[in-house]
């Protein structure tokens, strides 16, 4: 499969702290791959580096197909790659739904005078996009939170909030980081669904998360790092009885007592 994300031989580090060491991924094009590790094993440094919140200090990342070392921020969200964040990032001051509606800002086709003046136009847009916010507010279960304060919801919510306001944003690749921290099973569950469909859309998705059971029931491929290298990739399954990740999930608890 086309590979939509290439990042290759990627290395950083914060002082004398190695952080990444000749790192490369590939994620495929249509695809869900999970980034596990523990914590510390660098994973959201490699999210920081896709997309160009940090510098490599080697290797080479390429979102389709094109390299990214100069590329603005702004120019990596206009190629169509959106992200999410560990700690859920509502804008304040705005409901659930406004918070939704913020993400298709860069699809917004009225002109500043038609939206002023609430032309025909502008009005239509305007509609379309709150039965697209409330649909996805809907399929998370957020619907009746429609004209709440963002930062009133509980941090769960906000989780959930973050992820379907990065979808009306419309991404060819989405990155979401711990999406299910703070997800209770039921929430988990629908998260789950959503990210499925979602990847069934045509999005292709790169997934850090600590939920073992919803990463291995949704994605395609794993990738697992330790220490800032990879130590194993390869199907939901095959990574389950992979001894490297065996070791570096439960032999580092099991050390001396």
């Amino acid at each position: 499969m086309t590979a939509l994300l290439q990042a290759s031989g990627i290395t950083k580090s914060f002082g004398g702290v190695q952080a990444l060491s000749d790192c490369t991924v590939d994620v495929a094009a249509g695809s869900i791959t999970g980034l596990i590790g523990p914590n510390g094993s660098g994973k959201t440094t490699l999210f920081n580096l896709i997309t160009n919140l940090y510098r490599a200090d080697a290797g080479e990342v390429r979102l389709f197909s094109a390299a990214i070392a100069d590329a603005g921020d702004w120019r990596i969200a206009a190629s169509g790659v959106v992200r999410t964040f560990q700690t859920a990032r509502v804008f304040p001051g705005m409901t659930a739904l406004e918070n939704v509606l913020a993400g298709a800002h860069r699809h917004v086709r009225a002109g500043a005078w038609q939206q002023m003046l609430w032309l025909g136009r502008a009005r239509e847009e305007e509609r379309a996009l709150q039965a697209q916010a409330l649909a996805l507010l809907e399929l998370v279960g957020l619907a009746e939170f429609r004209d709440t304060a963002a930062t009133d919801l509980p941090m769960g919510a906000q989780k959930l909030l973050e992820v379907v306001r990065a979808l009306m944003a419309k991404p060819r690749l989405l990155l979401l980081d711990e999406p299910a921290a703070g997800l209770n099973d039921g929430e988990t569950a629908e998260l789950a669904l959503l990210l499925r469909a979602v990847r069934d859309s045509g999005v292709t998705l790169l997934v850090v998360e600590h939920n073992m059971s919803l990463v291995m029931g949704v994605a395609d491929e794993v990738i697992v790092l330790d220490a800032g290298a990879i130590v194993a990739r390869g199907r939901p399954v095959e990574i389950q009885r992979d001894p490297r990740v065996i070791e570096a999930y439960i032999g580092q608890a099991e050390g001396p007592r």
